[in-house]
């Protein structure tokens, strides 16, 4: 008699436990910063020591990992998102530095 519960034990994908703990991560940590981060440079902020230590992290984190990300194309909405919400944040960071006379004023989705 087969151990139906040892059989799909072992179909499951090896990553799934890596995936899973990441997203609790975006969600409970990496995601809440992002926003509070997009929320600042939204209102004309500058990033300060630990955000830049914090998307620094964050970018790091992404490109060593994707290799791995790039055998489970589920998560490649959650990715695109991911990607463009970091590139909104930095844009809009590098122009509240900048000598642009918009970039005290908040963007649009503020």
């Amino acid at each position: 008699m087969r151990d139906s519960h040892a059989d799909s034990r072992a179909e499951l994908d090896p990553d799934t436990g890596l995936i899973v703990v990441l997203l609790e991560r975006l969600r409970t940590q990496r995601l809440p910063r992002l926003m509070d981060i997009k929320v600042k440079v939204d209102r004309g902020g500058r990033l300060d020591t630990f955000d830049i230590s914090f998307l620094t992290d964050v970018f790091a984190d992404a490109t060593g990992l994707q290799a791995r990300w790039e055998q489970h194309p589920e998560l490649n909405e959650i990715i695109g998102k991911m990607t463009h919400l970091y590139h909104e944040i930095t844009e809009r960071a590098l122009n509240n530095e900048g000598d642009n006379p918009d970039a005290t004023r908040p963007g649009p989705h503020s």
